[in-house]
C-alpha cells in the first residue's frame, strides 16, 4: 500500500516546469538563429524578363505604329517619345499596379516583393514569401521607368536638334550639354557596377529596383519557366547559316558550278548529239539565235553573251568545247575577254 500514501503532482506542475527550465532554452537557442531561408534566383530568369518585356513592348508599338501607316508619312517619329511612354505606362498599368507580374516575369515565374517588409521569422515555408510592392514602390516606380526615360529622351532629343553641343556664342547652353554628358557617364558607371554586384549576389538587376528595394523572387516554388529555348536555338542556327550562304554565293561563279553539275547529270556523247535547237543555257528555243564557234550549237544572244563575260574559257555543255566567237548571218563577233 506504499503506492497509496504518494499524492498526485499539482495541476500547474507542467507550468512550473516550463518556467524554470525557459531560461536555460533560451540561452541555448539565441535568437540569431532566426534568419530567412537563403533563396538564389536564376540571374538568366531575370534577364530574359527583362528582354521579354522589351520585345513586348516593341510589338505592341509595331502594331500602333500599323494603324497609323495611312497618315502623313513621319508624322509618328516626332512622337515617338511619347509612343513609348504611352506603351510603357500601359504595361505599368496592368502589371505592377494591380499586384501582377509583367508579361516577361510571368512566363519566367517572377514577381516583385518588398525585400524591406521580409523580417527574420522561425518558420519559413520556401523562403519566396513577403508582400508585394507599396503603393509608394509602385508609384515611384512609374516615375523612374516611364517618366524618366521620357524626359531623358526629350531631353536628348531637345539638346540635339539645339546643338547645344556646337553652340559656342551661348555658353549656359554649353554647360548644360556638358552636364547632361557627365550624368549620363554617372548613370551608366553606376549601372555598371551594379550589374557587377548583381552577377555576384542576383539582387536588383537595376539601379531602379534597387533604390526601391524591389526584389524579383519565383512566383511559385514548384514552377519552372515558361519559355523554351530550342526554337530559339535553331532559329539562331539558321539565321547563322542564312547569312553564311548570302555571303558566299556572290563570291561563286554561277556558270562554272552549272557547268560542273550539268557533267554530272549527263554523259558528254548524249549531251552533244542532243541537239534538239534549243539554247543549252535557257533550255527553250531561241528568239535571237546565234551559233557557237566553233561547235555550231544555236545559243540566245544574252545567255552565251552573259556566259563568255562571266567566264572568258566558257565552255560549251553539249560539247564542251571553248567558245571562241558567235556568228549570226555571216557575222562573226570576237569573243569577250
Amino acid at each position: 500500500m506504499g503506492s497509496s500514501s504518494t499524492s498526485p503532482p499539482p495541476h500547474d506542475a507542467w507550468l512550473l516546469a516550463y518556467q524554470k527550465l525557459l531560461p536555460q532554452w533560451q540561452s541555448l537557442t539565441p535568437s540569431s538563429h532566426l534568419s530567412t531561408i537563403p533563396i538564389s534566383i536564376s540571374r538568366v530568369n531575370q534577364f530574359d524578363a527583362a528582354r521579354l518585356d522589351i520585345e513586348m513592348s516593341a510589338m505592341l508599338k509595331e502594331q500602333l505604329v500599323k494603324v497609323f501607316s495611312l497618315m502623313k508619312p513621319g508624322m509618328l517619329f516626332q512622337y515617338e517619345p511619347e509612343l513609348d511612354a504611352f506603351l510603357e505606362f500601359l504595361i505599368w498599368r496592368f502589371s505592377i499596379w494591380v499586384d501582377k507580374p509583367t508579361p516577361g516575369n510571368a512566363l519566367m515565374n517572377l514577381r516583385y516583393r518588398d525585400d524591406r517588409a521580409v523580417e527574420p521569422r522561425e518558420k519559413v515555408r520556401t523562403g519566396l514569401e513577403g508582400p508585394g510592392l507599396t503603393v509608394a514602390q509602385k508609384i515611384w516606380y512609374c516615375i523612374a521607368t516611364v517618366g524618366g526615360q521620357y524626359v531623358w529622351a526629350r531631353l536628348q532629343s531637345f539638346s540635339a536638334f539645339r546643338r547645344w553641343g556646337d553652340s559656342e556664342r551661348r555658353p549656359l547652353a554649353r554647360r548644360v550639354w556638358i552636364l547632361i554628358q557627365r550624368v549620363e557617364g554617372l548613370y551608366k558607371a553606376a549601372s555598371f557596377g551594379n550589374l557587377l554586384i548583381f552577377l555576384y549576389t542576383g539582387r536588383f538587376r537595376n539601379l531602379i529596383e534597387r533604390v526601391l528595394r524591389a526584389r524579383l523572387v519565383y512566383g511559385s516554388p514548384n514552377m519552372n519557366r515558361a519559355v523554351s529555348f530550342e526554337y530559339m536555338n535553331r532559329q539562331l542556327v539558321w539565321n547563322e547559316f542564312s547569312e553564311m550562304l548570302l555571303l558566299l554565293l556572290p563570291l561563286l561563279n554561277s556558270s562554272s558550278v552549272k557547268s560542273l553539275l550539268s557533267s554530272f547529270s549527263k554523259d558528254k556523247s548524249s549531251s552533244s548529239t542532243g541537239d534538239d535547237g534549243t539554247c543549252p543555257v535557257c533550255r527553250s528555243i531561241p528568239t535571237t539565235p546565234f551559233l557557237a564557234l566553233p561547235c555550231q550549237h544555236r545559243y540566245c544572244y544574252y545567255c552565251l553573251r552573259t556566259q563568255c563575260s562571266a567566264s572568258p574559257a566558257y565552255r560549251c555543255p553539249r560539247c564542251s568545247e571553248p567558245v571562241v566567237a558567235m556568228q549570226r548571218h555571216g557575222f562573226f563577233a570576237p569573243s569577250p575577254e
